[in-house]
């Protein structure tokens, strides 16, 4: 049995022998290998060139929010996420925000950001200015890299300078400004800002190091608003409590993570499903949310002149609708179908949306109900399933816990032996 992790070539290795290895270091079971290898509807193959070390997948369930009515448009929304209660939360909160007129979004153009960081520079601020002098063969050099997006309408666009004061000193950090059109575009713009990299050095005498997109896609922002009718959200002391919950988020940074994580969890869960990159989503969601140096909401709740409900949000949303693995994965190219996306910039009004009204149902639930009484439910289902029971006995094990109050592991575990027995 081997005791080490120290493997030369594994990625060499057909499936059968990486389980093998697995195997006898983990100590796991025949059954435990066939879940392994049994990698769905994402085949092996496909699998294995899409990360390293392939020995299986880890399917996440797929679920469908209903009632989402965007700028005028029905939408169905496939949603990817392991926590109970998001999808129903998200498809409640659709049907309330449709008596209102729907969502309504915007986005700006797909402009990510390259940074490219030089150091041991003589004197940065006359360095800067001699960067900008370069401009246009900076950015020509630079959509040279990737004649296929010029020519459908994208490619570098602008570029900034700025000086960083850091503990090291100064540096130069010039910024190319590129369009990525319906791409995410993260290999586009480390491609483009590689390339101009000795450029940039010629230009200044310094040394570039880094050179690499930003997450932080200020230029790349999704906006979505909503109009719910005080009658649709439940009346007065409900939009007044998700006004005040609101505020609360507003004023305490304990209380915006939560409420940030409340949209993610809608946002992310449909980033997911189409398989773009829900890291650098939430890592510039939570940036934006701190770009002020106070970390705040990224959405706003407000009562209007009528004494409705109304809702805005706004982040960065670096998504694609090509490329990498969304080209790749056959589940995010059946879900991109059933969204009906045409661009990337529809996509990402569409998870903005599903992420205003994911915390539209959170706010909703806390200043009306609690968030613990539907919630509570859907976890109690795991909690059954994971003590043993099936079939209809699933039901009867959550309806006794979610009565009792008891939501447990060990519960669960008693009220399912019990019921065993005397079904016998």
């Amino acid at each position: 049995m081997p005791n080490s992790s120290a493997v030369s070539g594994f990625y060499r290795m057909p499936l059968k022998d990486r389980l093998r290895f697995l195997a006898e270091f983990s100590d796991l079971a025949a059954e435990e290998l066939n879940l392994l290898s049994n990698t769905g509807a994402l085949p092996f193959h496909v699998a294995d060139r899409m990360i390293e070390n392939v020995v299986g997948a880890f399917p996440i369930p797929l679920g469908i929010a209903v009632n989402f009515l965007i700028n005028e448009k029905d939408y169905l929304i496939p949603m990817a996420i392991e926590e109970p209660s998001v999808i129903a939360a998200a498809s409640f909160a659709a049907r309330m925000v449709r008596e209102g007129g729907g969502f309504h979004t915007t986005s700006t153009p797909p402009i990510m950001i390259g940074q490219i960081q030089t150091v041991n520079v003589a004197d940065p601020h006359r360095a800067r200015l001699a960067i900008y002098s370069r401009k246009t063969d900076i950015l020509e050099k630079a959509n040279e890299q990737d004649p296929i997006l010029v020519s459908l309408g994208g490619g570098a666009r602008d570029l900034t300078v700025k000086t960083v004061h850091a503990p090291s000193g100064s540096m130069l950090v010039t910024e190319l400004h590129v369009d990525c059109r319906d791409a995410m575009g993260a290999n586009a713009v480390n491609t483009m800002a590689e390339a101009v990299a000795p450029l940039i050095e010629e230009i200044t005498g310094g040394r570039v190091y880094l050179r690499i997109l930003s997450n932080l896609a200020t230029e790349r922002i999704v906006r979505a608003h909503v109009t719910v009718p005080k009658d649709a959200v439940g009346g007065e002391d409900v939009v007044e409590g998700i006004v005040s919950a609101y505020h609360f988020a507003a004023a305490d940074p304990y209380r915006a993570a939560t409420h940030n994580k409340g949209i993610l969890n809608g946002s992310i869960a449909v980033v997911m499903a189409t398989c773009n990159d829900h890291r650098a989503v939430e890592a510039g969601a939570h940036a934006y949310a701190a770009r002020t140096g106070r970390y705040i909401p990224l959405s706003t709740w407000e009562v209007n002149q009528d004494g409705d409900l109304a809702g805005s949000l706004e982040m960065p949303m670096a998504v694609g609708i090509i490329g990498g693995a969304i080209s790749t994965h056959p589940v995010a190219k059946i879900v991109l179908k059933i969204l009906r996306a045409k661009s990337a910039n529809e996509l990402a009004e569409i998870i903005g949306a599903v992420g205003l009204a994911q915390n539209l149902a959170a706010l909703r639930a806390l200043a009306h109900e609690g968030i613990q009484k539907g919630h509570m439910r859907l976890h109690a289902r795991n909690v059954a399933i994971a003590a043993g029971a099936t079939d209809d006995l699933i039901d009867r094990v959550v309806e006794q816990m979610v009565r009792e109050g008891r939501v447990r592991a060990d519960r669960a575990k008693e009220i399912l032996e019990v019921l065993r027995k005397t079904t016998q």
